[in-house]
């Protein structure tokens, strides 16, 4: 049987002639850091003092032992080198590696002594193929489209830059004989499924085993589910098939359960076993719905025969340094995920192809995955040595992640193909290459050749062809950017998208997490620190000329006084942007089948468009989406100049229930109430005008709709218009909770658990109470006990304030 040694103990990292301990799988920044180097680039403004590591070029030593042994052959493994490598054993040179999204193998049979991997800095390798390819326009001064590199390692609008280097993922040791199985590919199908969940399942396994003797006779073996198969290996391949006669189906969050079947495949020689793989594997459908219609063309994914409103995050990298995502990290991210009421999570172009750990958790907990193919926001050029890194990588990442059933899409690029038509890379590229032969040619054929079970997209946002604007939102996938960028976020209501793939509004991070990031800074929303880390071309003005569209702002604008004012009103701007497009976009199903809010997490602390901030401290947004993402949503909508109750049903069952409506005035008063019934199909919107009498007048008033424990909150004014009174409410404290009873209006009452202690978090965000109402909030890590903790708690609590 085939013999593995890991690779991970006794690796020195090269620096200045001295040797520091390194950390394999790691990287330079993480082993310089550990050693006391170089300052945490996290931290105030020490990212520019460590730019100098993404300049250098660093070796990492071990010493290799790689006798045979019983074995005829051995292999020495990297899964992944980041990024530009060459690789020596005893000064001899085993080969190069210039990819950090593919393996390396090297045949290192009877080969001891010094093993040396000398990495050229990035910046070296990008620089020297752009000057022999040309000048590419992309959206950021950095050369990261020249090299198959985690773009965003280079600096994002969200992101620090930190060119990384260093073994990021494990190496190991393969000692085998004969033959060993060297691809795996896996195409899972299902037919005739029936209404109690269940169907027949197709497993076809396309086997590639790499020989060290021709003449061998090879056979495979292969289980799942009960069921066996044989089949010979001829040469070099093998296909062996599977019907499984009773399979339960695996479903998305929200629709079914998640039941998973292990596979198992055996290569067998003359002598016996020699290798084996193993896996497991979902058994459903998926197809991407783009056919035209009254509206356009759509984009609605269908799991099962069921047709899905996609409620997606966006997903970056969630450390600068993947090497320190550990496996409970990922599980720790996605749980947060799915219990928001998210099912689909987009793993976005500029970052990486996720690992194994992220998958495993995302086919457990219900989560689909949307794969972008790594390239994001510039004209990537398509000649050697770039084109044939990216079939080779496209074709390896394809077939390591088929046996995963989350994954059912996989997508060719972000904004590359609307920044060819927008963003004036047309004239300036002059005919030179930028991508489209991969977005339109190789990726498509790869995934056609090696995985026909799931849809391909060119892009996002991408309208199907060139016959429409590739972000017409009338025709597949939408990234709405212009609200954020030049509008206030009710222009969300302007369009209905088809798909809405990108969305959203800044906030800063928690406070906790600033005051770790910036220890010992007067926080301003200027301050050196603030403004270094916000990284978004004037995002401080954005986000301040989108609180004067809402909000009476102090004289000269905000100032160190005004921080924790200034803070918690633009979390609540974040949350009440995503909550209008999200409202309107859902109100609309089924012309606009998803959405994906930008974005779920962060790499790092930043003010950012997150919903989990880089500490991983949830911001009201984050709740804000557990409402915004849930089975049923009601919400107030003005459809046809008519002010109307959308009562959006996501759930298997039909929604029936007494509908409450209330007009109020701001002091606490009903001036109207009428009560009727809702009902809504499954799957399906029910939308009901709301009768004239029942609207509101002016700025004093504001209409209120309960529906089964949900309500939906309609003010026809900007908040600086409106004359709230002064909040009175009492606070009251008991063991793990906090307590508030409003004696007057409170509007979007929200508890800051983390300035209560730094580890502290509650389950509750913005919450508005009318006179009377009460609201308990359950709070982890601080104790609530006490005159002391009640006075505590209410100096944590924010709320709108009357206008000045």
């Amino acid at each position: 049987m085939l013999d593995v040694t890991p690779l991970t103990e006794g690796w020195t990292l090269r620096h200045d002639g001295a040797a520091l301990p390194a950390a394999v799988p790691g990287c330079v920044h993480t082993d310089l850091l550990a050693a006391g180097v170089i300052p945490d680039p996290f931290l105030g403004l020490a990212e520019a003092e460590v730019a100098w590591v993404g300049r250098r070029d660093w070796t990492y030593e071990t010493t290799l032992n790689a006798a045979a042994r019983e074995h005829e052959q051995t292999d020495l493994v990297f899964d992944g080198l980041d990024t530009v490598a060459e690789i020596r054993v005893d000064g001899q040179l085993l080969g190069r590696a210039r990819n950090m999204h593919r393996s390396h193998r090297f045949d290192v049979t009877g080969l001891e002594g010094p093993l040396a991997v000398r990495f050229l800095s990035a910046y070296t390798e990008a620089e020297a193929v752009r000057e022999r390819l040309g000048e590419r326009p992309n959206a950021y001064p950095e050369p990261f489209q020249y090299l198959r590199k985690m773009a965003c390692s280079f600096g994002w609008d969200w992101g620090p830059t930190l060119v990384t280097a260093g073994i990021w993922k494990p190496v190991r040791l393969e000692r085998w004989s004969t033959a060993r199985i060297a691809r795996v590919r896996p195409l899972v199908t299902v037919e005739d499924g029936r209404a109690d969940g269940r169907a027949r399942g197709h497993v076809e396994l396309y086997v590639d085993v790499e020989r060290t003797r021709v003449e061998a006779e090879l056979s495979v073996t292969a289980r799942v589910g009960g069921v066996r198969a044989s089949a010979t290996i001829d040469g070099t391949s093998g296909l062996v098939r599977l019907q499984v006669p009773d399979v339960a189906l695996w479903w998305p969050r929200g629709y079914g359960e998640q039941p998973l079947y292990e596979v198992e495949l055996e290569l067998h020689g003359e002598v016996g076993p020699l290798d084996t793989w193993r896996r497991r594997i979902g058994f459903r459908s998926v197809e991407l719905d783009r056919s035209a219609d009254a509206h356009g063309s759509g984009f609605t994914l269908v799991v099962n025969g069921e047709r899905l409103f996609a409620r997606g995050v966006n997903w970056i990298p969630d450390d600068v340094f993947p090497s320190r995502i550990t496996r409970e990290r990922y599980r720790t991210r996605l749980t947060q995920a799915a219990e928001a009421g998210v099912d689909l999570v987009r793993v976005w172009g500029g970052g990486i192809y996720e690992s194994e750990d992220f998958y495993d958790a995302c086919d457990e907990l219900g989560l689909l995955v949307w794969q972008d193919f790594p390239f994001a926001c510039a004209a990537y050029p398509e000649e050697q040595p770039l084109r044939g890194e990216v079939e080779a990588e496209a074709r390896e990442n394809v077939v390591r992640l088929m046996p995963h059933p989350s994954l059912v899409l996989w997508n060719g690029n972000n904004e590359n193909l609307w920044g060819f038509r927008d963003w004036g890379w047309e004239g300036r590229l002059a005919g030179d290459s930028w991508g489209e032969g991969y977005y339109l040619g190789v990726l498509p054929r790869v995934v056609a050749e090696s995985d026909p079970t799931r849809p391909y997209t060119a892009g996002s946002p991408w309208s199907g062809s060139w016959d429409h604007h590739p972000n017409d939102p009338a025709h597949g996938t939408h990234h709405s950017w212009d609200v954020w960028n030049r509008l206030d976020y009710a222009a969300y209501r302007s369009e209905v998208p088809r798909f809405v793939a990108e969305f959203g509004w800044q906030a800063p991070p928690a406070y906790a997490t600033l005051r770790r990031a910036l220890p010992g800074e007067r926080l301003a929303p200027d301050s050196p620190g603030m403004l270094h880390h916000q990284k978004a071309d004037d995002g401080n003005g954005k986000l301040e000329r989108g609180l004067a569209h809402h909000f009476a702002l102090p004289e000269g604008g905000f100032s160190e006084g005004d921080f924790d004012r200034w803070h918690y009103l633009t979390q609540v701007n974040q949350a009440r942007a995503v909550a209008t497009g999200i409202e309107y976009w859902r109100s609309h199903w089924p012309v606009c089948a998803g959405t994906i809010v930008w974005q779920l997490n962060d790499c790092w602390p930043v003010t950012s468009w997150a919903a989990i901030d880089g500490d991983g401290r949830e911001k009201p947004l984050y709740h804000e989406l557990k409402r915004l993402y849930a089975d049923r949503l009601l919400t107030l909508q003005v459809r046809d100049q008519r002010l109307t109750v959308a009562a959006v049903n996501q759930s298997a069952d039909p929604w029936s229930s007494s509908l409450t409506l209330r007009r109020m005035s701001v002091e606490g008063g009903v001036v109207a109430e009428t009560t009727s019934e809702l009902a809504a199909g499954a799957r399906a919107v029910a939308r009901t005008p709301v009768p004239k009498e029942l609207e509101p007048a002016g700025p004093k008033e504001f209409l209120v709709a309960d529906a089964d424990g949900l309500r939906a909150l309609y003010f026809p004014v900007p908040d600086r218009e409106v004359p709230y009174p002064r909040p009175r409410f009492d606070v009251t404290v008991a063991p793990g909770e906090v307590t508030v009873t409003a004696h007057t209006l409170v509007r979007d009452l929200l508890l800051q658990a983390d300035r209560l202690a730094p580890a502290a978090s509650t389950d509750r965000g913005l919450v508005t109470l009318l006179p009377g109402e009460q609201v308990t909030m359950a709070v982890r890590g601080w104790e609530t006990r006490g005159d002391a903790a009640a006075a505590a708690a209410r100096a944590a609590l924010y709320c709108v304030e009357p206008t000045r």
